[in-house]
């Protein structure tokens, strides 16, 4: 590739064909699980994967794009950059690191411009027990009815009424009911579902049949949408406990990198969340020590993102929506998961290039 714009995509399909040649210009074999689902354009979809490195490596890097599909254009560039990259390639198989690349999480949304899957499910919200209770959200169902209106755009009473809930609670306190995950609206935002998706069943049989095996886990998860246009915050992405908090710091927080923030403790712009997709690497390989992170790097003000958010999900519920309209609401989406520019490009392939060198020195110690 001649710039870091190369690395990056116009659409799904084109990423998935720059994931395949860059794996198999690398010497790599690809496995594909098949969507049951076609693509906005009639394409097929899949979670595309592949591995450098033995089956028997007991140090195992996983990298992850499209958890929240359109986020997809920023995670699938950072995994074709690296796999044309031959000296970070090299880094790894010195260290004894294997590193495996799963491109498009969830494609349909990647492919038809959304960030839920095909079930409007927000996958990072999907990994619970579904036989027991399902964590309760009342803040949202306040909420609901005023981000999904009758029409789009919304009356001046509609936004008038979420301002007021803004000036007298606080921008926080609208992120933090909204993002957190819900499972009683099936049309809303952040809709948790109440069964595991097809990409939730997927992303575990990538790891039962890849990371099994593994005594050291790391995993770095590629996200859009929070923070300033881009940077790259590094979101904790494991269990409430003091050992893997400390040990994600170690890891990322050197190289004047930005600081590894926690949900947990109130420094990251994320809101506190449930049925988060690392519970899965728990879960499905409780024999690895596990780190991990979501790089989450930064587009428009939270608010411009979440009037995007909510003119999809109007959409998606009014299909038949005058063409010149969706067109807008498509366009809003994409800006707001996707700054579509070289320098933003640029800023995300240095800080995931730092990212990738210091997760292979942390398994590698």
């Amino acid at each position: 590739m001649n710039a870091p714009e190369d690395a990056f995509a116009a659409s799904y399909g084109q990423a998935r064909r720059k994931f395949l040649e860059a794996a198999r210009a690398a010497g790599l074999q690809v496995e594909s699980r098949i969507h049951p689902g076609q693509g906005r354009d009639g394409e097929e979809l899949a979670m595309d994967i592949a591995r450098e490195g033995p089956p028997e490596a007991s140090r195992l890097l996983v990298l992850t794009s499209a958890c929240h599909g359109i986020e997809g254009y920023c995670g699938s560039g950072v995994q074709v950059a690296a796999l044309g990259d031959g000296a970070w390639r090299q880094y790894a198989r010195e260290r004894g690191v294997a590193v495996l690349y799963v491109h498009a999480l969830n494609p349909h949304g990647f492919s038809h411009g959304r960030r839920v899957t095909q079930e409007n499910v927000d996958l990072n919200r999907n990994f619970h027990d579904f036989g027991a209770a399902l964590p309760a959200n009342p803040a949202y169902g306040e909420l609901h009815p005023l981000l999904l209106p009758a029409t789009w755009p919304p009356t001046p009473e509609v936004q008038q009424a979420v301002l007021r809930y803004v000036a007298e609670r606080g921008e926080p306190a609208l992120q933090a009911a909204v993002s957190r995950g819900q499972h009683e609206f099936p049309d809303g935002l952040f809709f948790g579902g109440t069964a595991p998706t097809w990409s939730n069943l997927a992303v575990r049989e990538v790891l039962r049949a890849h990371a099994r095996r593994a005594a050291r886990l790391g995993w770095i998860d590629f996200h859009t949408g929070l923070g300033p246009n881009g940077v790259g915050e590094r979101i904790f992405a494991g269990p409430d406990d003091g050992a893997s908090i400390a040990r994600a710091r170690a890891w990322w927080d050197s190289g004047g990198a930005t600081p590894v923030t926690s949900m947990y403790d109130g420094s990251s712009t994320s809101a506190f969340l449930t049925g988060l997709m690392w519970i899965a690497a728990r879960q499905e390989c409780p024999q690895a020590e596990f780190t991990s992170i979501a790089l989450e790097y930064g587009t428009l003000p939270v608010m411009q993102v979440m009037e995007a958010l909510r003119g999809d999900h109007w959409l998606h519920a009014h299909p038949q929506a005058p063409s010149e309209l969706a067109d807008g609401i498509r366009q809003r989406m994409r800006e707001a998961f996707y700054t579509d520019t070289p320098e933003w490009k640029r800023q995300v392939l240095e800080q995931a290039r730092q990212a990738l060198y210091q997760a292979v020195d942390g398994l590698a110690v």
